[in-house]
């Protein structure tokens, strides 16, 4: 029997996008240091940039700048959208055994969202080039300006424009913005250990339990809503 079979139209996965769906650390890193070398400097191509994939992309430049004693904050975005768009998000690849998560909650009968800090028209594209755009009910992001990537406000926005109730729904992402944006909104949360964030930072946002590999993620999200739906959380 199918592992989501007993879901329907009421229930919601929300799914984040870098880290979650797509490997895409190579993509954002090489066009971030790209950017910086257009502004003259040198990073360090050994350097762990792990940390960058996630956060909204003000926030990270800004943080990245700091390094250099550089404040062209808004000039270093506009180089980094340069660098993405032509090449960096041509190099995420989905993770082994997400198209099925994919493909299956989809055929359950639950509505599968996009719950991403990426702007929507990049998440789109990068859904676009591997067929997954298709299964989900709707993509939900930042506008081309980077504004409105905040997690509580992105996912408070799909629920209402959706009617979805908090009991009825569950967030996968793999960093504590995607965890803390849930719970914000009191809907229940699991944590992607196959990400970026790691079990510290998920275990330390509150996840509602983490998840090892996509493979065990059917299971998860089953009973995290047979959880949220006998349990719901106080509004």
């Amino acid at each position: 029997m199918n592992v989501l079979s007993s879901l329907n139209r009421h229930d919601a996965v929300l799914l984040d996008l870098d880290g979650t769906i797509v490997d895409s650390r190579a993509g954002i890193i090489g066009s971030l240091h790209d950017s910086l070398c257009d502004l003259g400097h040198e990073p360090d191509p050994e350097e762990d940039l792990t940390w960058v994939v996630g956060p909204p992309l003000h926030d990270l430049v800004a943080r990245v700048l700091q390094h250099y004693g550089d404040d062209r904050a808004e000039e270093a975005v506009r180089l980094y959208r340069y660098h993405y768009e032509r090449h960096g998000m041509h190099r995420s690849a989905v993770f082994a055994g997400m198209q099925d998560v994919i493909e299956t909650v989809a055929a359950s009968g639950a509505r599968l969202f996009l719950a991403t800090s990426k702007p929507v028209h990049l998440a789109r594209a990068i859904l676009d080039l591997r067929g997954l755009t298709k299964y989900f009910t709707a993509l939900y992001g930042a506008r081309p300006d980077d504004s409105g990537a905040e997690k509580p406000e992105l996912i408070g926005q799909l629920l209402r424009e959706h009617a979805i109730a908090a009991g009825r729904a569950v967030m996968v992402g793999d960093r504590r913005y995607d965890i803390s944006g849930a719970h914000a909104n009191h809907v229940r949360a699991l944590g992607a250990l196959w990400g970026y964030g790691g079990e510290e930072e998920l275990t330390e946002a509150g996840a509602d339990a983490l998840v090892a590999d996509p493979g065990e993620l059917l299971a998860a999200i089953r009973s995290q809503l047979a959880a949220a739906h006998l349990h719901p959380a106080a509004e």
